[in-house]
């Protein structure tokens, strides 16, 4: 283990190992110059040397081992445009339901069961595509299913997001 890594002899760098290895004793000038040259642009004012230490040295591992998967990506770009539209800063994950999990919801005095497949929902003896379908089976109108299995707020429809829940 070295400044708290673990280290994988097969796929780490010597080089870059020895580059993040100097970052502990770097001064703080020093920090912010490396930062401007590898983001190529200025270092956040609120960013002490700790943290000025951490961005360095994950985009110099990023740089030489590769960075973050895809669909990982694809998520955080999700999440960011999410945060950057509500008006409260607040940030919330999307939810993800496994296979297996079984949702519950009173409508008119009635209790309906569905379970989540990996590639859509039972109900009533019936697979479907959407929860939203099952969500009309029950009432016989149109509603946003995840909202409807309580799995979205109201205030989710303001931003948009219920054309894309089925």
């Amino acid at each position: 283990m070295t400044q708290g890594r673990p280290t994988i002899a097969a796929k780490t760098d010597p080089v870059v190992e020895a580059e993040l290895d100097q970052l502990a004793t770097t001064k703080i000038a020093d920090l912010r110059a490396r930062y401007r040259e590898l983001f190529r642009a200025e270092p956040p004012k609120a960013f002490g040397p700790d943290l000025l230490r951490r961005s360095i040295a994950h985009r110099i591992q990023e740089r030489a081992y590769g960075g973050l998967p895809r669909e990982h990506q694809h998520l955080l770009d999700q999440l960011v445009r999410s945060a950057r539209a509500k008006p409260n800063g607040r940030l919330e994950l999307p939810r993800r339901i496994k296979p297996g999990s079984e949702l519950v919801r009173t409508w008119n005095k009635r209790t309906y069961r569905v379970v989540v497949l990996a590639s859509g929902f039972a109900y009533d003896g019936r697979t479907y595509k959407s929860l939203s379908e099952i969500a009309f089976a029950i009432t016989g109108t149109k509603w946003n299913g995840p909202r409807f299995f309580g799995l979205r707020r109201a205030s989710d429809r303001e931003m948009g997001d219920e054309r894309h829940a089925h």
